[in-house]
Order: C-alpha cells, then sequence, then structure tokens
C-alpha cells in the first residue's frame, strides 16, 4: 500500500508522525496524489503552493484524525513540471488514486482522455484547460473556482474600467509563456479584440528565454502598448518584471494572471514594482486556518516552509484554499454516499456538488479567503470571481471589489471548444452513463 509523505500529519489523540506504513497506523485511506515541481525552473512558485497543499491536509489528519474519520494519503509525485514526467506520474498513481491533481495545463491535456477511461476525476483549481467547465463534455475534469477564460475575462474588465469599448483603439500586449499555459486566454481575447476593437499584440516568451527576456521587452518597447498582461509562471514572471523596471514600463500599466503574483518574485523589487497588479481568486490575509496550521503543522515539525513568514504570502495560502476544494468535495461524497474513504467515482460526484458558501468559509476559518461558488453537474468550475492585487512595494493588498467573469460572452465559447475537443477525440464518452440528477 502507499505510504504517506515524509512529513505526513500527526495523529491528533497518539501524536504519532505517519512516516511509517498506512496499514499499521488507520484500517483506510484516501489516496489523493499530488504532481508537484519542487525542482526546475518552476519551483519558486511551485514550492509554496504545494507546502499549502500538503499543510492543509496535514493538519486536517493531526487535527481532526482526517476527513470523516478517514486519513486522507496526500503523496506527491515530482514532476519538474515536465509533461512526460507528469504522464508518468499518473499511469505510477492511478491504481489507488481517487484523484489526480496534474500541476500543469500541459499535463492536464495529456491525461484529460485518460481519466475518462480510469475513471478517475482531474482537480485543476484555476488552471488547465478552460472548457473543462462544460461538464456535460468533461464529466471527470474540474478547474474551480474560475477558469483562465474567466480571468481573462475580468482582467479586461478592471483594466476598461468596467466598459470593454472604451478599449477602441487601444493597444493590449499579451506577454504569455510559450507553453500549453500561456496560451490559454488567446481564444478569448482574441474574440474581445474583434468586437471592441482594440489591437492585441500576444509576444511569446519560450521556456529557454524566461530569464533573459531582452527580445521581448524590446518589442514591447517598440509596440508601445497601453497595457501589458502576462500570462507567466515560474523564472518567466521574475525575469519579465525585472525587465519591466529596468526599462522603466509604467508598473500601473502591467496585470498579470494569478499565476504572475508570487510575493518572492516582487520582494526582490521592492517599491520599483510598486503599482504592479496580478488578479487573485485568494486574498492574502490573517486567517484562523493558518493559526491552526501553525499550531498543529509547523509547530509539530510537520510542515517544509521555511519561513514563518512564507505562511502569510499568497501563493502559500492558496495552496491551503486549493486543498480545502479537494477536502470539500471529499465530505460531499462521504455524505451523499454515507461512507468513510471514498472511492474515485464517489469523489467525482462530490466535486459536482460543491457549495462553498460564506457560512462555510466562516466555519472553516477562511471568511474572505476566497469567493463562494457552487459547481453542479454542468458547471465543473464554479466561476465564483476573484480581486485585483496591487503590489504596494512590500506585499501585495487587496485592489478592488470581487470582479466577476463575463459568462455571456465565455460560455458559448466554452461550449464551441468542448464540442470540438470531443469531435477531434472522437470517439468521446461524455457523461458516458453519468446522467444529470
Amino acid at each position: 500500500m502507499t505510504k504517506l509523505s515524509k512529513i505526513g500529519a500527526l495523529v491528533a489523540a497518539g501524536g504519532l508522525a505517519l512516516g511509517i506504513g498506512v496499514t499499521s497506523v488507520a484500517a483506510e485511506t484516501m489516496y489523493t496524489p499530488n504532481m508537484s515541481y519542487r525542482t526546475g525552473p518552476f519551483a519558486a512558485t511551485g514550492i509554496p503552493l504545494m507546502n499549502g497543499q500538503r499543510d492543509y491536509v496535514n493538519m486536517l489528519n493531526a487535527r481532526d484524525g482526517g476527513v470523516g474519520g478517514v486519513m486522507v494519503d496526500f503523496e506527491e509525485c515530482e514532476t519538474g513540471y515536465n509533461t512526460n514526467k507528469g504522464v508518468e506520474c499518473y499511469e505510477k498513481t492511478k491504481a489507488n488514486a481517487i484523484v489526480t491533481q496534474p500541476w500543469s495545463t500541459g499535463i492536464t491535456l495529456q491525461v484529460l482522455p485518460r481519466t475518462n477511461v480510469d475513471r478517475i476525476p482531474i482537480l485543476a483549481p484555476g488552471y488547465g484547460f478552460s472548457p473543462m467547465s462544460d461538464g456535460n463534455t468533461f464529466a471527470w475534469a474540474f478547474n474551480p473556482p474560475v477558469s483562465y477564460w474567466d480571468g481573462a475575462s475580468m482582467i479586461m474588465n478592471f483594466i476598461s474600467d468596467g466598459d470593454m469599448n472604451s478599449l477602441k483603439g487601444q493597444k493590449i500586449a499579451l506577454l504569455h509563456l510559450d507553453h500549453p499555459f500561456g496560451k490559454e486566454p488567446l481564444p478569448l481575447l482574441e474574440q474581445y479584440a474583434e468586437e471592441y476593437d482594440f489591437e492585441l499584440v500576444p509576444i511569446p516568451v519560450g521556456l529557454k528565454e524566461m530569464q533573459n527576456q531582452s527580445a521581448q521587452w524590446l518589442q514591447i518597447r517598440r509596440e508601445r502598448p497601453d497595457w501589458v498582461v502576462m500570462w507567466g509562471w515560474g523564472a518567466m514572471n521574475a525575469g519579465a518584471l525585472t525587465e519591466a523596471v529596468k526599462t522603466r514600463f509604467p508598473m500601473d500599466k502591467f496585470v498579470g494572471v494569478w499565476w504572475s503574483g508570487s510575493d518572492d518574485d516582487l520582494i526582490p523589487l521592492g517599491e520599483k514594482a510598486k503599482g504592479y497588479k496580478s488578479i487573485s481568486w485568494n486574498v492574502p490575509g490573517d486567517y484562523p486556518v493558518i493559526d491552526a496550521i501553525k499550531e498543529h503543522v509547523v509547530d509539530a515539525g510537520n510542515s517544509m516552509v521555511e519561513e514563518p513568514a512564507d505562511m502569510d504570502k499568497v501563493f502559500y495560502q492558496r495552496g491551503v484554499v486549493m486543498s480545502m476544494f479537494l477536502v470539500e468535495g471529499i465530505k460531499a461524497a462521504q455524505e451523499h454516499f454515507d461512507v468513510g474513504a471514498v472511492n474515485a467515482e464517489q469523489l467525482r460526484w462530490g466535486l459536482e456538488n460543491l457549495n462553498i458558501t460564506d457560512e462555510l468559509l466562516e466555519e472553516l476559518g477562511m471568511a474572505g479567503m476566497t469567493a463562494p461558488f457552487q459547481t453542479s453537474c454542468s458547471n465543473h468550475t464554479g466561476h465564483g470571481g476573484a480581486w485585483m492585487l496591487e503590489w504596494d512595494g512590500e506585499k501585495f493588498v487587496k485592489a478592488s471589489d470581487l470582479l466577476k467573469p463575463d459568462r455571456a460572452s465565455i460560455e458559448p465559447l466554452e461550449k464551441e471548444k468542448a464540442a470540438e475537443y470531443a469531435e477531434n477525440n472522437a470517439p468521446w464518452p461524455g457523461r458516458d452513463g453519468l446522467p444529470c440528477e
């Protein structure tokens, strides 16, 4: 049987570290592998997210004896953000897994058709293929609380001050990683550019160019865009922010997706990066859930966090929220099926019936940390909304009210691209015996 991670949680009653075989501690566990990347060019942004995810689960194991009385085996499989390694991790872990967490849009796209056959739900919070929101086509894939197209819509809503027609004649540069993730917003932004008569200038950054973007920023200086929107990840973000400061691009005209908003990329630049913004579906702050993690995991020596201050940052806390989505899916399935250890098909139902309310967030010690949302048979994202965060020279602070995606524009595109995907991957099973209740 799979072993728990080396930094597994404490059993609350006995205080025993779960570094030993699962069978010697509990009769049953729920295996929830995570495809991590603590190495490679994306490690700086991957590590705090993985730490937050792991610590939330470890806290529940230590404080509550797991979820619904069943311990959660949260094991990492290192991919280095490499798609081929991600597929290997999926094949290695799928036999006992109740979920797969690919942690890369490229890996998600590769395992998406396999999960239909293996009947294992994909949980990809805030990433992956945007049309996965269409539960009628993608019965096994979930990307709460917002999709990339939701994010692009909210960014454009923010920079247009709520009036997309005001963008007419403007030039918007999309500085993006030349990778499936970085290309995700293009279909919606191209649609907007045509509809609202602004010029979209895609500027790709290759994986080998992430730390040296002189060519890209030379193009930005030539193009003189009104706004630069960054769809970056890992070392690309730090490289772009450094170039923006060096070339004196106005930081208040520079906006990133939620994966381009890590404190650690901004701290070295300090006041020079003041005004840079990043949309985010979690708001950093002092929350009771973080205090619980400190008490039950960090103080017990079972966390990989190196500095306590790291727990106050955007990405660590986002990891906590991500694992909360998984756990609430497990709880929903446990209640509905009246079981302790849920299986993959039961968890799929749970993720399809998430109901993250303000009252629940208060109960979890997360009030205000993320926006309420619900998933359903046809809606596998929830589309809860996000906030714009702004770098004040020292930290990220909330710079907007809750922004909501333009679903009237996005939903038809989701359905179109979902149908296109199914046709290109025919015979595509769709819901395959999983009718909406």
